[in-house]
Order: structure tokens, then C-alpha cells, then sequence
């Protein structure tokens, strides 16, 4: 961890929904005149799509059922950690985009003079500098194995962890709507991935400083059959603390009306209000980052 060049973290499965923070982010980022060096998950798996394509049909042929993007023989865990702890002490490291389609294709061919096609990777470049902070936001980034030890070099980690249920709901839509494959293929997908979530997904939130999981109130007891994914207003959201002290939690009942508490470390708020007790958590412990890194740099200046 570092107090001048803070590291954050959005972590959650395919289909969890940390875009959604992730915008809840950028908003504070604008609104407080952040520069922030934005980093996707998706750039540090080991292979392209068609690298990856290939090595599933390898493994399935020697028994392996389980080759996945969630596991670490699809990923560059020890490239992530490398990239937090260079930042830490220094504010720089390296970075690369995924292409996830033609669109963004055309966006970074554009922008770097290449010809690269949707599931490939950008050259490694330097992240702009002078930043404030970095951001990242994709699969792995609270991973803690034999081999690597993300969350030592997080100051503040965000994991977001619908119920399974919802969370297949959520990527069934997501993938055939903006990715074009079948519910089936997905399930296929999820089923493959099963062990690599258990062992490398699902561990990294109880490493996380707050989690958002989000409950569906309507029946989601066949996710593989459902039509429409519930909609905020049909679930709450349970916001689990690691330290209660990092919550004021009086002020949070009295700002998001009809919320509770469960536990001493954890509120549940209406899932319209999501994103208002997004930004009401997220923005004073980003300013105290900011206030910290500022009189850090100023120290060091003296």
C-alpha cells in the first residue's frame, strides 16, 4: 500500500456488474479533479482469444473440463502484481486493452496506427503519467495464492458479489446480448469455470475493505430460464464492511431511506439506491486517499 500513489480496486465475476461501480467512481474522480490511470482486468489474461480457443480444445483432449479465464493458467497474476507494487512505489507501470470487439477494434487501431482485430491485445505502454491514483477494475485484482499477494498493495478494495443466482442471470443477458452467444454456450462457460471461481473468484471478498452483493426479491430459483434479469427496484443490496469504522453508519440509515442494518458491519439498502450509497460510501474514503497522498507529497517535498 501507498499513501502517494494510492492503489484501488473494483473485483468481481463476468457478469457481476463492476461496471457499475465503476461509473459510481468516475463520478467522484470528476467531480474532485482526479486523474486516475484506469486499468481493465481483461489485459492481463495470458492468451488472445484464439490462443485461448486453442488451449481449451488442448485441455479438454487431455481430460481437463475446467480451462478457464478465471483460473492462473489463463492469466498473468504475478504481471498484476508487479503493475500494483511498481505503482506503489513509484506511480508508474504498464498496461495494455483487450479488444473485446470490432467497435473497440477500431478505436485502438486508430489510436495506435495497428491492425488488430476484436480478442487481441494492445502493445504494452506506460501509463500516463503524472496520475493520482490507479484504478483497476476486472477479475482478479484481491487474488492472494502460494505465488502472489495482491491485496498487500491495495489501499482500498471493492468487491462486487451478486447472489450466484443473479450474477448467471446478469452474464446469460450480458453475453448474448452484447457478445452473441447462446444461453447455452454460457452455461457451458459457467460450468467450465466452476472450479477456477471457487478457488481464484470467490476467495478474493473476504480480502476486500467493502463488498456489494446484490439479492433479487423475485424468484430466481432456475437463473438458466429467466426471461429478464430483476431489475434494481426487485432486490436490496447488502454492503458488508471489513471495519465498521469505516462506515458512519447513522449518517448512511439517514440519507438511504427504508435501509437497515443486518450487523454491526453490514447495511442493506434498496437496490434503487445502489448507486446513491455508492457514491455517499465511496466518496469521503476517496478523499481521504487524495487528503493522505497530498500531504505525503508534500512531506516529501520538504
Amino acid at each position: 500500500m501507498s499513501k502517494k500513489h494510492p492503489v484501488i480496486v473494483v473485483t468481481g465475476s463476468s457478469g457481476a456488474g463492476t461496471t457499475t461501480v465503476k461509473r459510481s467512481f468516475e463520478h467522484v474522480f470528476r467531480r474532485e479533479g482526479i486523474n486516475a490511470a484506469v486499468v481493465e482486468g481483461d489485459s492481463f489474461h495470458s492468451l488472445n482469444r484464439r490462443e485461448f480457443k486453442a488451449a481449451v480444445k488442448k485441455a479438454e483432449a487431455q481430460g481437463n473440463n475446467h480451462f478457464s479465464h478465471f483460473g492462473p493458467e489463463a492469466n498473468h497474476f504475478d504481471k498484476i502484481e508487479e503493475l500494483f507494487d511498481t505503482y506503489g512505489r513509484t506511480g508508474s507501470g504498464k498496461k495494455r486493452y483487450y479488444i473485446h470487439n470490432a467497435a473497440e477494434a477500431v478505436e485502438q487501431n486508430a489510436r495506435l496506427g495497428t491492425h488488430l482485430s476484436s480478442g487481441e491485445f494492445t502493445p504494452w505502454e506506460d501509463l500516463p503519467p503524472e496520475s493520482d491514483v490507479l484504478f483497476y477494475e476486472g477479475l482478479h485484482g484481491m487474488v492472494k495464492t502460494d505465488k502472489v499477494d495482491l491485496p498487500q498493495h491495495v489501499d482500498l478494495g471493492i468487491g462486487v458479489v451478486p447472489v450466484i443466482n443473479l450474477e448467471w442471470i446478469q452474464k446469460i443477458h450480458r453475453d448474448s446480448s452484447e457478445r452473441g452467444y447462446t444461453a447455452e454456450e454460457t452455461v457451458e462457460t459457467i460450468l467450465r469455470r466452476m472450479p477456477s471461481y471457487i478457488n481464484y473468484i470467490a476467495t478474493q471478498f473476504s480480502n476486500t475493505h467493502i463488498n456489494f452483493q446484490r439479492v433479487a426479491i423475485v424468484d430466481t430459483s432456475n437463473p438458466f430460464v429467466m426471461r429478464d434479469i430483476p431489475t434494481l427496484d426487485e432486490s436490496f443490496v447488502v454492503i458488508r464492511f471489513r471495519d465498521p469504522g469505516m462506515a458512519d453508519f447513522p449518517y448512511l440509515l439517514s440519507m438511504l431511506k427504508d435501509s437497515f442494518m443486518s450487523r454491526r458491519n453490514n447495511i442493506v439498502v434498496p437496490g434503487g439506491k445502489m448507486g446513491l450509497a455508492m457514491e455517499i460510501i465511496l466518496a469521503p474514503l476517496i478523499h481521504d486517499l487524495m487528503h493522505n497522498r497530498k500531504l505525503e507529497t508534500s512531506h516529501h517535498l520538504e
